[in-house]
């Protein structure tokens, strides 16, 4: 695994675990943010990473 790849991998967990933003992710793996979405698969990293109970509770509020 590159430097580059070693990268992406990390930001792409530490966006997962809710560590970094998807901007503060992307600018970690050196892309756009556009082109930070579309590798999250790769990592099997889902764009929206919201806890179910933030979701519940967001829902609630409509």
């Amino acid at each position: 695994m590159g430097d580059n790849e070693t990268k992406r991998f990390l930001a792409a967990k530490l966006y997962e675990s809710g560590k970094l933003s998807l901007g503060q992710a992307a600018e970690l793996a050196g892309l756009s943010k556009s082109a930070f979405t579309e590798i999250l698969a790769d990592y099997d990293v889902s764009l929206i990473n919201h806890p179910t109970s933030d979701v519940k509770r967001d829902a609630e509020q409509f």
